[in-house]
């Protein structure tokens, strides 16, 4: 009895801190998306480890309004004006001041070594960025004589006839499309970061292609644990010497990180031998590694060793490069192999290019601006995009250290300093006011902006639209994504139909990078009559 007295005398004070803290916390007033987010975060990890975050959270903003709380730190918002307007175009921070929050510090490589991406600080991003925004604008991407020569090349002596192969099969014109996009997004990005003799050629080497991909996809179910609990990994990795994450993860990443350090070898031996083909000038790379250079000799660093930061850039350009665009272009052929009138008009817009992308004409391609041009293709490009982000997850940001107002149509919230602040693409796109019937693929709502007013079209083009995310961090690819995702749909349908043969699977997983849950999608090609 007196053990019990005692005890409860202990723990009163503690109970009582924390039942005082729970009331005076801001957040306490912001709607939660269950009764234990207002005293622990077991209850959104938990969400979290078993996959279910996106759903959750769209049921949550649908029955709670655009602010919620998942956490005693954390909040989730859903609206543009007192959302990501304040969050994202604000230059909110990926980390906290004190370092105790940096959830991009997953995406490191090599080690430790940093990137855009997994920068946390802000103003070392737009350092980092400076560096490369102008060969990634739009303007450089459609003007582009080396990308169009590496683009050219990857079309006409891989992509087209690995297409065509597909009729010397016992089962003529079926094909898993799913690889083989997945291929042709990798070769045309890693040609552009590293020239085309440096870069990948994972089109013609299926035994290749099958041995990354499954490397790359076998990671993704071991993300939890380092990325939401990274101390919690380390601790029990070392006082208890268990594995949260299977040592082979670890081995996978150094291969994938080997494989891209040999790219980034014969880039720079191609750099210091002058390229002979503008299709194998490494462009990006050669911009990054002299601009490097350049930082280091500044900072009086002239004899530092740059190549890890410049392989941890390149490595995270590619790896998010190749698999959001492959995600996006699986999505694409299947909703053009379940939509025929779609398919059939898409085909008629591609015949009015100047030359055609065709294995019987000669190896040239349309112009890159003629190609962007073309409405119903950029519209089926930008409806695939919005009902099929290929990163529909959170992307959490850390409120400013004075604080903000998140919320709108009246119902504001004060959210201190430091707490963890997101938006998802997958919830924004699914704004019925801004996209009506936003549950259906329909491209010819891109079409039809021009009879919108102003202000409905600024939401649906600008302000809702989230692919890409928005502000100072949003993706620094997407132009050269773009480009690339139009050509190979042009390819593929200035020259064949394209049927469902099985699409068993094809729902998109439940994830931050959401692919389909089935790494297979089987279509049936039939050539176009001439």
């Amino acid at each position: 009895m007196q053990l019990a007295t005692i005890a409860a005398l202990l723990t009163a004070p503690i109970v009582a801190q924390f039942l005082y803290r729970c009331w005076t916390n801001p957040l306490r007033k912001i709607p939660a998306a269950h009764p234990l987010a207002h005293f622990t975060s077991l209850w959104i990890n938990h969400v979290r480890w078993r996959s279910v975050e996106n759903a959750t959270l769209q049921r949550a903003h649908r029955e709670l309004g655009p602010v919620v709380r998942l956490g005693p730190n954390e909040v989730s918002v859903n609206c543009v004006k007192g959302g990501i307007r304040e969050i994202y175009a604000g230059g909110f921070e990926k980390a906290n001041l004190n370092g105790t929050f940096n959830w991009y510090a997953f995406f490191t490589n090599f080690g430790s070594e940093s990137n855009m991406f997994s920068t946390g600080r802000n103003k070392a991003h737009s350092a980092r960025k400076r560096m490369l925004s102008n060969i990634y604008s739009k303007s450089v991407i459609t003007a582009s004589p080396a990308l169009l020569a590496q683009v050219s090349t990857i079309l006409y002596d891989r992509f087209l006839p690995r297409l065509a192969c597909a009729f010397s099969k016992e089962d003529p014109g079926v094909l898993n499309i799913n690889p083989l996009l997945n291929a042709a997004t990798m070769d045309i990005l890693s040609a552009y970061i590293f020239g085309l003799k440096s870069s990948s050629n994972l089109i013609d080497d299926p035994e290749q292609l099958s041995w990354f991909l499954d490397l790359y996809n076998s990671r993704r179910s071991f993300n939890f644990w380092p990325q939401e609990l990274p101390a919690l990994t380390s601790f029990v990795k070392k006082w208890f010497r268990y594995r949260l994450v299977p040592e082979w993860v670890d081995k996978a990443n150094m291969d994938i990180e080997d494989w891209t350090h040999g790219m980034c070898e014969r880039a720079v031996k191609v750099i210091s031998e002058g390229a002979a083909n503008v299709a194998d000038r490494p462009v990006v790379y050669e911009q990054l590694s002299g601009a490097l250079a350049k930082e280091a000799k500044k900072a009086g660093e002239e004899g530092r060793d740059c190549r890890l930061l410049a392989a941890s850039e390149v490595l995270d350009q590619i790896a998010a490069g190749f698999d959001t665009s492959g995600i996006t272009l699986t999505y694409v052929i299947h909703e053009l192999s379940r939509n025929t009138q779609v398919q059939a008009r898409l085909q008629r817009e591609l015949r009015t290019l100047s030359s055609c992308i065709s294995p019987s004409s000669s190896p040239t391609l349309p112009d890159g601006k003629a190609v962007d041009a073309l409405p119903y293709l950029h519209a089926v490009i930008w409806e695939t995009l919005r009902l099929h982000p290929a990163i529909p997850g959170p992307q959490p940001r850390v409120s400013p250290p004075q604080g903000c107002r998140l919320g709108s149509d009246g119902n504001t919230y004060y959210v201190p300093g430091g707490v963890r602040v997101s938006a998802s693409a997958g919830l924004l796109h699914l704004h019925e006011e801004v996209y009506p019937q936003a549950h259906e693929w329909k491209p010819e709502r891109w079409l039809e902006l021009e009879k919108l007013d102003d202000e409905k079209k600024r939401d649906m083009e600008n302000r809702w639209f989230w692919a890409f995310g928005s502000g100072g961090r949003m993706c620094v690819g997407s132009h050269l994504a773009v480009y690339q995702m139009k050509y190979i749909v042009a390819a593929v349908y200035s020259n064949y139909t394209t049927a469902i043969v099985d699409d068993a699977g094809i729902e998109q997983s439940d994830a931050y990078t959401a692919p389909p849950k089935n790494s297979e999608l089987f279509i049936r090609l039939q050539r176009l009559e001439s």
